[in-house]
């Protein structure tokens, strides 16, 4: 099939200093990040529209509005409307009229900004997509849908009827199966196994009860918490693992999702279906979903018995972090988004933060040059001293506490804490007498069913290569947040018979001193960027190109980078003489 060419018209979008605001976690609870406000405008009716509030005596749980006038949106159009006891958001498209929540369930962002196409909604920070008419999330990230309201209209008056705790909520969990086996804990059986609680397997676990599945699930993680959001960890370090919860303990026990926390696999027999534990423990499985995520590549250096030397793997290790580096020095090793996101959380607690990296400019490979420069120009702005085409020699302690780091050149750098972010490789190597087939690289490749070599043994997330439908289904690892969650929703519906592609766009984000930067595509391989508004101002967006444009970058362009990957998801493709 020749791809579609397209004339796709880019408008760009300049906000105000744009502050990403994470009001809630994505359980609900109020996120680190709380103290930002929202960049979207609220209401847009006019004073004719006021709007008559009929609660029905009958149904006090429900509010009803007359929030305005018929001819008040065009197709295509969105507005924020308020009922009294919340907000919602209403949606005109092919004549008829839609209303849902009127933010992301992610992370609180404000969806009458996102992009409106062919019935589904995408959000304007982190691309999820939710379906106008059921509200159901049809990409991720996010575990939610969004509530929908009933839409009515009566004398050239749009209606609408809103459950008050759906209003308040604003968010809604699709409806799930329980287990019907009866089963004791000590069972060393499940017909479904999952190796990993990132978000491959939480979605794995999560679509399996959502899609009927009613026999047991068993989750095994390294962890100590139950699955948590991972990507704060780096940017708000002082978040503990009940703040960061993606899923309460409540929730895994109403929908019999069975989870054995500090287990870590040490092998899979796929001859026999079964996993081995450290502690001796053995699991039988029927299918087995391995999404073990990375590990934090190690650095080699002298000196490395001594400590406050850390990877940034845990809350607690985030929370170690931010109590070493406060008014004392802070040194970072590699330019990672890890490495970079720390650097930046640190700067207001720490009395210095250095950044030591083996590149000329940080970012470069993912952003390119230009824009890694402006980025590292912020970060100078904000105290941040940059050691690059450099390497650690030496860690050097003082009653076995970190004192200095000296670096090849030369340089000693004084250091109280040391965050080392040089970044990953997949956690895979329990599985390398199991004849589950991995690369050189000790990533495990799939088909686009998330299936391995092995029949009923399935992958996802960090540790596989899959085939990508943008660049023609060439096998990448796209090491996203939001990808795993892909992978773990293909996974489970490929076990239930129910086989489906991914057509994801994959879409990720850093933020860094209240700023963010949105990114979607694959861009691995670009040879040219082009790049539109002011890097200086840090209001741009830079389009990675071949041929064609490849992937899309933007800081303070909302809803640019949405929109591109509304243009990639439709298959149709941007010229670079487009852009230019």
């Amino acid at each position: 099939m020749k791809p579609i060419h397209t004339h796709v018209k880019v408008e760009l979008n300049l906000l105000d200093k744009e502050k990403e605001v994470d009001l809630m976690s994505p359980n609900g609870k109020a996120s680190p990040f709380s103290e930002c406000r929202l960049n979207g405008s609220l209401g847009h009716c006019s004073d004719e529209d006021t709007m008559t509030l009929r609660p029905h005596r009958k149904h006090r749980d429900y509010i009803e509005a007359s929030v305005c006038h018929v001819k008040d949106l065009e197709n295509g159009q969105m507005r924020e409307v308020d009922l009294g006891a919340g907000r919602a958001l209403l949606i005109k498209e092919h004549g008829e009229f839609f209303a849902m929540g009127h933010k992301c369930p992610h992370y609180g962002a404000p969806l009458v900004k996102g992009v409106l196409s062919k019935g589904h909604l995408r959000c304007p920070w982190h691309g999820a997509c939710f379906n106008i008419t059921t509200g159901d999330i049809e990409d991720f990230p996010g575990l939610d849908s969004l509530p929908t309201f009933e839409v009515r209209v009566e004398k050239e008056k749009v209606i609408i009827r809103a459950n008050k705790q759906a209003l308040q909520t604003q968010r809604r969990s699709k409806a799930m199966s329980k287990c019907s086996a009866v089963i004791n804990s000590s069972t060393g059986f499940s017909h479904v196994l999952i190796i990993g609680s990132g978000p491959a397997g939480l979605v794995c676990a999560e679509t399996l009860r959502q899609e009927g599945f009613t026999d047991r699930i068993v989750m095994c993680t390294m962890d100590k918490h139950l699955p948590y959001d991972r990507p704060k960890l780096s940017k708000c370090l002082e978040s503990t693992a009940e703040q960061l919860q993606l899923r309460s303990s409540d929730f895994f026990q109403t929908y019999d999702i069975e989870i054995l926390l500090e287990k870590e696999a040490v092998s899979v027999d796929v001859k026999t279906r079964t996993v081995t534990f450290r502690d001796g423990f053995k699991i039988e499985y029927r299918k087995l979903f391995i999404a073990t995520g990375s590990r934090p590549k190690p650095l080699s250096y002298k000196g490395k018995d001594v400590g406050n030397v850390f990877h940034l793997r845990t809350p607690e290790d985030a929370n170690s972090i931010a109590t070493l580096a406060s008014s004392k020095n802070a040194v970072i090793v590699g330019t990672s988004f890890i490495g970079m996101e720390v650097a930046a959380a640190l700067t207001d607690k720490a009395h210095s933060v250095s950044v030591i990296g083996i590149e000329a400019v940080p970012f470069r490979k993912a952003f390119g040059e230009k824009v890694g420069k402006a980025l590292m120009k912020l970060f100078e702005s904000n105290r941040v001293k940059f050691y690059m085409l450099n390497e650690v020699w030496e860690m050097r302690g003082h009653n076995g506490q970190l004192k200095e780091v000296v670096l090849k050149s030369g340089k000693v750098l004084r250091a109280d804490v040391c965050v080392i972010g040089i970044g990953s490789s997949p956690a895979t190597a329990f599985l390398k007498q199991s004849g589950v087939h991995m690369d050189s690289k000790g990533f495990i490749p799939v088909n686009k069913t998330m299936q391995t070599n092995i029949d009923g043994v399935f992958a996802g997330g960090d540790v596989v290569t899959f085939p990508l439908a943008l660049r023609s289904n060439k096998k990448v690892n796209i090491p996203h947040w939001q990808m795993a969650h892909v992978h773990g929703r293909v996974a489970a519906l490929s076990m239930m018979g129910k086989a489906s592609d991914i057509k994801t766009v994959p879409y990720f984000w850093t933020a860094m001193f209240g700023k963010s930067i949105r990114y979607a595509g694959y861009g691995d391989g670009f040879d040219d960027v082009v790049i539109q508004g002011d890097l200086d101002e840090l209001k741009f967006v830079a389009f990675y190109t071949n041929e064609e444009v490849v992937a899309v970058a933007s800081m303070n362009y909302d809803p640019i980078v949405s929109r591109v990957a509304e243009v990639f998801g439709s298959g149709k493709t941007i010229r670079k003489r487009d852009v230019e």
